[in-house]
């Protein structure tokens, strides 16, 4: 048993860094219930201390990447239209592939701001705004994923 969950927890921890970079899967839950797997095996008891405190970086970085590009959006300058944009442009990407995952919210704070009356240049500034708080986020989650990989080999080495 213990070597199904070691399999299914490295697996998790390989999709969750996928994850990180395709929305469609959600790579910072599924790293962590590759460490509870792992948890869950004779071989490897982390402490309750070290699950509470990476349950709440995963709900943390989760939460953070939802708002991280709205924020970006926001601090270049964008209206609540650009933010809109961005959220439904992220949506619609989702259906367009890995690049309607990162163009989708840049477009769709442009076009927010183009509809709300914003000049071109205010438009692009709030996309870019999107697009850097996109980047954030991702980075963000693969970092957390890779420092869970770290602790599952760590603790099985």
């Amino acid at each position: 048993m213990d070597i199904f969950l070691i399999i299914v927890g490295a697996i998790l921890l390989v999709v969750g860094i996928a994850g990180c970079v395709l929305p469609v899967l959600p790579g910072v839950p599924l790293a962590y219930v590759g460490l509870l797997a792992l948890h869950l095996t004779d071989r490897v008891q982390f402490s309750w201390q070290f699950l509470v405190i990476w349950l709440i970086v995963t709900i943390t970085v989760q939460v953070l990447d939802t708002f991280i590009p709205v924020w970006g959006t926001k601090q270049m300058g964008g209206s609540k239209a650009g933010t809109w944009g961005a959220t439904i442009g992220l949506v619609i990407g989702l259906f367009a592939g890995i690049w309607g995952i990162i163009l989708g919210p840049f477009l769709g704070a442009v076009v927010g701001e183009l509809i709300a009356g914003k000049q071109t240049g205010t438009a692009l500034k709030a996309g870019f705004g999107s697009f850097v708080g996109l980047l954030t986020g991702t980075v963000l989650k693969l970092v957390c994923c890779g420092m869970m990989t770290y602790y599952f080999i760590k603790a099985l080495v």
